[in-house]
Order: C-alpha cells, then structure tokens, then sequence
C-alpha cells in the first residue's frame, strides 16, 4: 500500500468529491444555537477517532472536528442512510472499469474481536475463556479488495456467514454488459469445511477451493489465501476495530463499513494511478 500518511484523518478532496453526493441532506435548524458543523468537517472527527481508537467524549476540540457526539451523530444518520455501502459500489465500479478486479478467485476469513460491553452481536468467545467477543467475516478478491463484510458474536461459526458474505457482494457497473457479481473460484480455510456449503456455492457457479478437516497442510492454499489474512491486517490497522467498544452493533458495523470504503479507495489510489501513468507513458 502506499505510504503511511502523518494524518491520515484529513479527508482528502478526491475521496470529499465521492462521498458528498451520497449524504443525506440537513433538515431545517429548528432551535437557534451554535451553526451546523460542516459535513467534512465531521467526518474528519470520525476518522480520527477510527484511527486513533480514542472515546468519542476526548475527541480534542482544537481540532476543529466538531464535538464527539456530533461527530457520533453524524456517523450513526450516515451509517444508517447506507452512505458506506453506495460508496463502497462506487469504489469498486471504478476498479472494475480499470480491469483492476481480479473475478478469478475470492477468498474468505474471519477474524475475532473481544466486545469490551455485551450488546448485540456479540457473544461468548471460544478463543478468550468465554469472555464477550465479535468476529469480523471478510470476503476478498485475488488481490485483497474488500468485496463483503459482516459483524457477528464471536460464538458464531464462520461457515454459516458463507453465503451471507457472497450474497452481499454487489454487483459491480462499469464496464459495457451485465454486471458481474460471482468469482471463479471461493478459497476458505477449514472454518468453511463443510458438504452442503460446498453444494450451495457450486449452485451459484463457484467452484470451492476448502481445506479439509483432519489433512495435513498441503493444500496450498496459502499461496492465495494470504491476500484476505493482509487485509484483515489492514483493518487492524483501524484502532477502533481492534476491541468493539460500542455496546450498540449499528455503530461497530458503520466503522466496519467506512474501513472497508477507506481499504478500497486505497486501492483506487494505486491501481488506477498506475493505469493512468502507464496510458500517459
């Protein structure tokens, strides 16, 4: 990926212009008071506290981010308007139109969070003595770009989110023709070992590459699944998606989604600049 930037929660005006057109628009101010904090504005105060992991109420005011509740606020109407989910279709069309996605394969994995406070869900963790726990379950493309993502208690079996995940990956715009939704190829670990999802996916026309259960490691498989395991070392790169800190699941789920949308434009970045110095030369 590109450089770390210094702060990387200052919206950039490539990534405003994409995401203006998708917010809902203010109501009237019903009660004279201090103005409306700029949309921008807030959403830099989100990004701060995604990357940072700091409580909302310690959001440093000389930022000039707004409030933390306002900047709350803000995060749950967006979240909530679907604004993540349109601009994560927005991202992946632009890749698409590149020839940047790679419909060979995808690849599948999940990957566990503990809940500092039970809430919805979360659930006991297999992995930390039945303490509250979450996973993240993430469906990549052959290079690592986030297609799906989901949110489930910890207790939760990454098979049953299989089809869930290949349900939820849009269908991408971009080029001439009928969008295409389904890799070639599912890659999973042993978590997704099991007959009848197998079937299920065939029934969709993708052809399951799953390690089983009880065979020594030499699938192979690693060669490819390492994609999804760096992407998921992306978004714990997000401090605020190491531990679930919200009791509410509509809140974790709303960073989940802005992760996805950071990870993906990220993406947009480096490939299609390098399609177009590649045009230029």
């Amino acid at each position: 990926m590109a450089k770390r930037e210094s702060r990387p929660w200052i919206v950039s005006d490539e990534l405003c212009l994409l995401i203006e057109p998708l917010l809902p628009g203010s109501g009237p101010k019903l009660v004279a008071g201090r103005p409306r904090v700029p949309d921008r504005q807030a959403l830099c105060g989100i990004l701060f506290v995604l990357h940072t992991g700091i409580q909302w109420e310690y959001l440093p005011q000389e930022l000039g981010f707004g409030s933390g509740m306002t900047c709350w606020r803000r995060l749950a109407a967006w979240n909530a308007a679907g604004v993540w989910d349109r601009l994560h279709v927005v991202l992946l069309g632009k890749l698409r139109a590149a020839g940047q996605l790679d419909w060979s394969r995808a690849v599948i994995d999940s990957s566990h969070v503990r809940a500092a406070r039970r809430g919805p869900k979360s659930g006991p963790s297999p992995v930390d003595r039945a303490r509250p726990g979450s996973k993240h379950h993430i469906l990549v493309d052959g290079q690592g770009i986030p297609l799906a993502v989901s949110l489930t208690g910890g207790n939760r079996n990454d098979v049953t989110q299989l089809m869930p995940l290949l349900a939820k990956i849009p269908p991408e715009p971009g080029l001439v023709g009928r969008p295409r939704r389904w890799p070639g190829i599912l890659l999973g670990d042993r978590g997704y070992d099991h007959d009848k999802y197998r079937r299920l996916v065939r029934a969709q026309g993708i052809k399951p590459v799953i390690a089983r259960r009880g065979v020594l490691h030499s699938s192979g498989l690693g060669a490819h699944r390492w994609v999804v395991e760096r992407t998921i070392a992306w978004f714990h790169g997000f401090r605020r998606l190491r531990i679930r800190w919200e009791r509410r699941d509509d809140i974790h789920e709303a960073f989940l989604g802005l992760a996805t949308c950071l990870v993906t434009h990220r993406h947009v970045q480096r490939l299609c600049q390098d399609l177009l110095l590649i045009v230029s030369e």
